[in-house]
């Protein structure tokens, strides 16, 4: 008698799989694309002594990126003292970087990050400026102004409403307890089983703040300020705009919308070498 253990194994070697088929290939997700990255920028002008405003207030805003960095105390400039030249040489030397906000209500303010990281360009209806900062201070200002009023624990449950309560009942916990310096306490929404009706729950009771927030690089992050005080909905999603990541953060401001200090004094060093490069 042949012991079962000796015979071949069934579904192994030669003749055991389906022949491929003629030209077949293999197919591969897409990968991440199109990473900003700081690139340097000199603006296309003549230099003259009609300049000389823009020129200096280059220097006074690196000079505010070092102090910055080192100490954390923001600065202001009013661009509208400038002409419209001085002002076209500003903007082009600051051009665009990753994060944008918009602060809603009276007034609307758009808010640009430079391609330096913590200069900041603010417009709005009566205000062209720059300031320096990790943030702009009107951001932390007004972010929680409510644009949709929370509704909080009297919010009306519908039909498949299950887990949002509990989470509700900790953000809120969480916000009443925040101080400034606390560590930020963050609600993963991605490990958390809920439902559609959770969400739009959730949305509900806790209202929309004044803040939008994105910030661009791998994906996106997108970051609204609920109306509840310091309780932010931060989603990242990947290249190709699927949602890998949602959560609700307990903090101040997050990290994502942050300019850190080193950047600061990098951004200072970055803008000193452009006005080198123009003079």
């Amino acid at each position: 008698m042949v012991n079962n253990f000796q015979l071949p194994p069934v579904g192994f070697g030669p003749g055991s799989q389906p022949p491929e088929e003629d030209g077949a290939e293999l197919e591969f997700l897409p990968m991440p694309q199109d990473m900003r990255t700081y690139t340097a920028h000199l603006p296309e002008v003549e230099v003259d002594d009609h300049l000389k405003p823009a020129l200096d207030l280059l220097a006074e805003i690196s000079a505010a990126c070092e102090t910055a960095g080192e100490t954390g105390q923001g600065t202001e400039f009013d661009l509208s003292l400038l002409d419209a030249a001085n002002r076209a040489l500003i903007a082009e030397t600051m051009g665009a970087g990753e994060v944008a906000m918009k602060l809603h209500g009276i007034p609307a303010i758009a808010i640009q990050e430079s391609v330096f990281a913590g200069v900041w360009i603010l417009k709005a209806a009566g205000m062209d400026v720059i300031e320096v900062g990790d943030v702009p201070h009107l951001v932390r200002a007004r972010a929680f102004e409510p644009r949709k009023r929370a509704g909080l624990s009297a919010t009306p449950r519908q039909q498949g409403v299950v887990n949002a309560p509990p989470l509700l009942v900790e953000l809120m916990d969480k916000s009443a307890r925040y101080t400034q310096g606390t560590e930020v306490h963050v609600v993963n929404l991605t490990l958390l089983p809920h439902t559609e009706q959770d969400l739009e729950w959730l949305d509900d009771a806790l209202g929309q703040g004044a803040g939008d927030i994105l910030s661009r690089g791998y994906g996106n992050c997108r970051v609204t300020a609920t109306a509840l005080a310091n309780v932010w909905r931060v989603q990242f999603f990947n290249s190709m705009d699927v949602l890998i990541l949602d959560t609700f953060e307990v903090t101040e401001m997050p990290e994502v919308a942050l300019a850190a200090r080193e950047d600061l004094i990098d951004s200072g060093e970055r803008i000193q070498e452009v006005l080198e490069a123009i003079q």
